[in-house]
């Protein structure tokens, strides 16, 4: 793929994408309406330290392994002590549809948001209120939404909301994703501190978000969805 080779790996490097695709289809009707399925932490220090400073939560996953297990873990988690989690989808085309995805992610400390302007003032609410909220910075934005940044050397029209997210309200950002242990015995959750803040510049924040991004693919570059059309051209915002 394209993708995969503009990422200088292999093809028997992501060989495994492909199964976790197909796996990434199955699983998400239980996710969406079923219990949690099992799950743990192969650490959660970044996020417990992130959540101590008061400052409020910025969790960013890419389009890596489990992504919906994130929401719901971090929930199930840290959602007693410090609130529910604020999550942004992007509302269905279909009308049944979306209102199933409403409705499977506004579970117990979960607020789902929509991407609209209402949606982006709540999660500033959220954040500035030392609550947490999450997203996926790899997602190609509505035009106008976002800039071209360099993603694994390759101009891609990013979101900046992440930026932001965090250098108008202050809050620490954790890279989180969930890895799927293999013979489905669940998921493996995985945190990490962005390790530095982020430069006031929007520009160059928005490329070193991009950066570390790149850095968490690459752990684990095998559970990465390479098929998703990262480099597309943005489509028209809405009126």
């Amino acid at each position: 793929m394209d993708n995969v080779r503009q990422a200088g790996l292999g093809w028997g490097t992501v060989l495994g994408a492909v199964g976790h695709a197909g796996r990434m289809s199955a699983e998400l009707p239980r996710l969406w309406l079923g219990v949690t399925p099992h799950f743990e932490w192969a650490e959660d220090r970044a996020a417990v330290e992130a959540y101590a400073s008061g400052q409020g939560v910025l969790f960013l996953t890419p389009h890596m392994g489990c992504f919906e297990i994130t929401a719901q873990a971090l929930a199930l988690r840290f959602s007693a002590q410090h609130g529910p989690l604020t999550v942004l989808y992007r509302p269905a085309r279909h009308d049944g549809l979306g209102e199933v995805m409403s409705l499977a992610r506004q579970r117990p400390g979960l607020e789902a948001v929509p991407t609209t302007l209402a949606g982006v003032r709540q999660m500033i609410k959220a954040l500035r209120s030392g609550r947490a909220v999450g997203l996926l910075p790899d997602q190609v934005p509505p035009e106008g939404m976002g800039q071209w940044a360099p993603f694994f050397g390759k101009p891609a029209y990013t979101m900046t909301l992440a930026a932001r997210l965090a250098l108008q309200t202050g809050a620490r950002i954790v890279l989180i994703w969930g890895e799927r242990l293999p013979w489905g015995r669940g998921y493996r959750l995985h945190t990490q501190a962005l390790g530095h803040e982020l430069p006031a510049d929007l520009d160059t924040a928005v490329v070193q978000i991009n950066q570390a991004m790149e850095s968490l693919i690459l752990q684990c570059p095998s559970q990465y969805i390479w098929a998703y059309a990262r480099y597309k051209n943005p489509r028209q915002a809405p009126a």
